[in-house]
């Protein structure tokens, strides 16, 4: 299909902010046609017990048809691969079994999987362990109608599987047509060119390494496999994400923070946005020739703003970024 606009629910405000159908309401307003579900919106009051979240789920549904909305995703199953602990592996396949009743309902055939970034003392780093875990819930996923599909996504602050190259490597090694990527500008560039905690807030090799990464996708990634795109940029910082800003926190790896607190859409650079989203971009769109859903996936300390204007004010920063990409790209958007 052509390239769709899509935008994230929590990018929109928070759910403890926010509540869902005002989120809905200005995502159609400002006319994007396709929503990830981000999976706090499922909580209600009650507290987060299966029966809640399937009834959640259902609204959910009722609430996007209504505003001509498609649900293209339902994100994210956390710390998933790779666990030690193999009692906590059986539950989050039982929490699975849950989450493909919640994308069913939804009416989406993706689930999206982010790479791992709890403690080593908690995941292993060894690939034939993580494989074997993706391909038992590609396999799931393969038994239900309709099939339902999984984004693997590598964060930049991951423990292990922190780069598009290792996270297509599991992917290639799974071999399940219903296993794929989901590549995101800001975690390709965020892990490869940008260090928050450094001055310049740049990686020593930036533009070289950025380069050679985007030439290596282009000639390795099969666009098939690739099952949506999140296209976001990310705020230069004055000084360096270490102890002692405002956004540190010891927590957290300096990245994460970055990317909790920072994102930026697609062509701010008026706000401060420095990746290189474009040439990244560029490369989904025309070096590998990629087609579909291409979501406005934001983080960023304003999605906490109370103010009951923070939905629109997204909302409407999204469709204006989502207009520079058609602008960029002369993409043949979908009306």
């Amino acid at each position: 299909m052509p390239c769709r606009p899509a935008i994230s629910s929590m990018s929109l405000g928070r759910a403890w902010v926010h509540g869902l159908p005002h989120k809905l309401d200005e995502a159609a307003k400002y006319g994007f046609q396709g929503v990830e579900i981000f999976f706090e919106d499922l909580d209600r009051p009650g507290g987060a017990t299966p029966q809640n979240q399937i009834a959640a789920a259902h609204t959910i549904r009722a609430l996007c048809d209504e505003r001509d909305l498609t649900v293209i995703g339902l994100q994210p199953f956390m710390h998933y691969e790779g666990l030690r602990d193999r009692d906590e592996h059986a539950r989050r396949i039982e929490k699975m079994k849950l989450w493909l009743q919640l994308a069913k309902i939804l009416g989406t055939t993706v689930i999206q999987i982010p790479s791992n970034f709890l403690p080593q003392s908690e995941i292993t780093k060894d690939i034939d362990s993580i494989v074997a875990d993706m391909v038992e819930v590609a396999e799931m996923g393969a038994q239900q109608t309709p099939v339902i599909n999984f984004a693997y996504e590598s964060l930049a602050w991951a423990t292990y599987i922190d780069t598009w190259d290792q996270c297509w490597d599991i992917v290639s090694r799974v071999d399940k047509p219903n296993f794929g990527i989901c590549l995101d500008t800001f975690n390709i560039a965020g892990r490869v060119y940008a260090d928050p905690a450094l001055q310049s807030g740049k990686t020593p090799n930036a533009d070289a390494d950025m380069q050679a990464s985007i030439e290596r996708l282009i000639k390795t990634v099969d666009v098939a496999k690739v099952f949506y795109v999140q296209v976001v940029d990310a705020e230069r910082l004055a000084e360096p994400l270490v102890d002692g800003h405002e956004y540190f926190d010891p927590a957290q790896p300096a990245r994460m923070s970055w990317s909790r607190n920072c994102r930026l859409f697609y062509g701010e650079e008026d706000r401060g946005a420095y990746l290189p989203c474009k040439e990244i971009t560029r490369a989904f769109l025309e070096g590998l020739g990629f087609e579909g859903w291409v979501s406005m996936e934001l983080f960023n300390r304003s999605m906490n703003d109370p103010s009951p204007s923070t939905p629109a004010e997204h909302a409407r920063r999204g469709a204006v970024a989502w207009a520079k990409i058609v602008r960029d790209f002369k993409l043949k958007a979908e009306q």
